[in-house]
């Protein structure tokens, strides 16, 4: 059996959570149309009879605008310490701008194995898609260059298969039970983050924090409570809702997707709290002993 470490990098928003949702077929990762969705570096394994392929699921790099933006980036450039592929992936739609380049200068000092992935081939021509491979494969030493939808899973397995040539260990490096390094508590916890970002769109910025501040599992049922951490009111009365419609629309959600999870009933309460200034946040967050970025 071969196995490696891959990582996924790329600008925000090009669809790295998604591919990597597609390349395991399960819902992993969180999604949606914002910067910075992914917080923290997301381990997916994918494991067949001649391969195990564990998947890092990075940040988005770009520009910080705010001490989280500095964070993410540094921890997406951490991950490509330890890994033996980089998918480098762009999107097509947006074509190749100066953040792709940014991204590929700092590729150019890791000298590892980089594919680049081009996404969202299901809104492209066969002629526009050809005119993009020609205008960015000089750009770099790229060893591949494979062209996907992350979003419809086309030609997902073409690049796990293209990927297995590249593998450079023999044997496994993880259990066969392994499948992600996120616990239960952070996964429900972007479980419910992900229905507020897609719920309220452009009205609640990426920067709402979710926390489980009880989880408590029985044979038959999973009692869930999770707080919602905003840095203002405004963005509180929001996620509320008039007469509480949209908090109880973000947890009927959450409580589908975490039913699946656990595979029995879920009894899920969220609630709301404001914290303006950062210092603080990080203090209640520490005195819970709680990460901001890993929950």
């Amino acid at each position: 059996m071969k196995s490696g470490f891959v990582s996924i990098v790329g600008r925000p928003n090009v669809g790295k959570s998604t591919l990597l949702n597609s390349l395991l077929e399960r819902h992993l990762a969180i999604t949606s149309n914002k910067v910075g969705t992914t917080r923290a570096i997301i381990q997916g394994v994918y494991q067949d009879e001649d391969s195990q392929i564990i998947f890092l699921d990075t940040p988005g790099i770009a520009k910080p605008m705010d001490k989280l933006g500095t964070v993410l980036n540094q921890k997406s450039y951490s991950s490509l310490d330890r890994v033996d592929i980089i998918l480098f992936l762009v999107d097509l739609e947006k074509g190749f701008g100066k953040g792709d380049q940014f991204i590929l200068n700092r590729l150019k000092e890791m000298n590892l194995p980089t594919f680049l992935i081009l996404n969202k081939i299901d809104r492209m021509t066969k002629e526009e898609l050809l005119a993009c491979i020609a205008k960015w494969k000089d750009l770099f030493s790229f060893q591949e260059i494979i062209p996907v939808s992350a979003k419809t899973g086309e030609n997902c397995t073409t690049l796990l298969n293209v990927l297995k040539q590249y593998l450079p260990y023999d044997g496994k490096l993880i259990e066969d039970d392994v499948v992600t390094n996120i616990s239960t508590k952070f996964y429900i916890s972007e479980i419910v983050r992900e229905k507020i970002l897609h719920l309220t769109e452009k009205e609640v910025p990426h920067a709402v924090t979710c926390l489980v501040e009880e989880l408590h599992e029985e044979k038959d049922k999973v009692i869930i409570r999770v707080l919602i951490i905003v840095d203002r009111d405004s963005l509180k009365k929001i996620i509320i809702g008039h007469k509480g419609s949209m908090i109880k629309k973000i947890g009927s959600l959450s409580r589908e997707d975490l039913e699946e999870y656990f595979g029995k009933k879920v009894y899920l309460e969220t609630f709301v709290k404001t914290m303006e200034n950062w210092r603080e946040r990080e203090k209640y967050l520490k005195e819970l002993g709680i990460s901001e970025l890993e929950n």
